[in-house]
Parts: C-alpha cells; sequence; structure tokens
C-alpha cells in the first residue's frame, strides 16, 4: 500500500502532462452521465415491470457495475473518479444488454439473415433466419429456458 501512494502521480503533475484536446473533450465525457443516469432508471423500472409478466429472471445490476477501483492508492482523485466513471458506463451496457437479450429471447428470437460482429451470448441458440418450420417451437422452448433460469418460489 505504502509503494502504490509512491507511484500515485500528483493531480496537478497529472494534468500538467495531459495533451490540451484531452483536457478540453472532458466535458463531452462526462456529459454521458445523464444518459446513462437515465437509461439506468429505465432499464431497472422496465426490468421490475415486465420481468415477473414474461416470467424472466432479474438481472442483478451487481453482477455487472463494480465500484473497486477507488481502492487502488497509485491512482490519483481524478484517475479514480474516472476508473468510477467507466466502471458506471461499461458496467450498465453490460447489464442492459443482458437485459436486452433475455428480452429478445422472450419475442423475437431468430438470428439476423447477415453476420453480425459482437452478438450477446444467447444469440447462438436463436432460431435460424427464415426457418419458418422451427420458429413456434424454437419459440417456446427459448421461452421455457428463460421461466426455468428464474429462482424457485
Amino acid at each position: 500500500r505504502k509503494r502504490h501512494r509512491e507511484l500515485r502521480t500528483r493531480l496537478l503533475t497529472y494534468l500538467k502532462g495531459a495533451r490540451l484536446a484531452v483536457i478540453l473533450t472532458a466535458p463531452v465525457i462526462y456529459a454521458g452521465i445523464v444518459p446513462f443516469v437515465l437509461l439506468d432508471l429505465f432499464v431497472s423500472l422496465y426490468q421490475a415491470v415486465c420481468f415477473p409478466v414474461y416470467r424472466i429472471a432479474r438481472v442483478p445490476r451487481g453482477d455487472y457495475i463494480a465500484f473497486d477501483r477507488h481502492a487502488l492508492a497509485y491512482l490519483n482523485g481524478l484517475e479514480k473518479l474516472n476508473c468510477l466513471y467507466c466502471s458506471y458506463a461499461n458496467g450498465l451496457i453490460a447489464w442492459t444488454r443482458e437485459i436486452a437479450a433475455r428480452t429478445e429471447q422472450y419475442w423475437c428470437p431468430i438470428k439476423h439473415a447477415r453476420k453480425l460482429d459482437g452478438v450477446h451470448t444467447r444469440y447462438a441458440g436463436f432460431v435460424d433466419y427464415g426457418d419458418a418450420e422451427r420458429y413456434r417451437e424454437g419459440l417456446r422452448e427459448l421461452r421455457a429456458r428463460l421461466e426455468a433460469e428464474r429462482p424457485a418460489g
């Protein structure tokens, strides 16, 4: 811990070493907190209202958002703030993605006609595009899988 504090770059030194363009973009980056918080509120409400109706297991926020980097003594205050913001933003997006993936599995578990980069983990189990014969059965199976993920009770 002592060595970590010794390795910390003082805030003034950190700022002096930053390019002006980087400093000037900070308000743009941090303005993103507003839509992130609104997204967080909406997705929380959406999940609380809709998932019980669809019999989909709740996605715990804490499994996706972690605030632990503030404990790193080698980071200065601004670096800790940056890490806090990035942890929240990336965790929120990952959490939202899982909620959207479960929603897609419930409502429209059909693969797209073309290959996509960065598909979610549930996508591979979806029904192939154009497979009308398999769609209804696949939809029932995938919804049953979602329901099976719910905790008993």
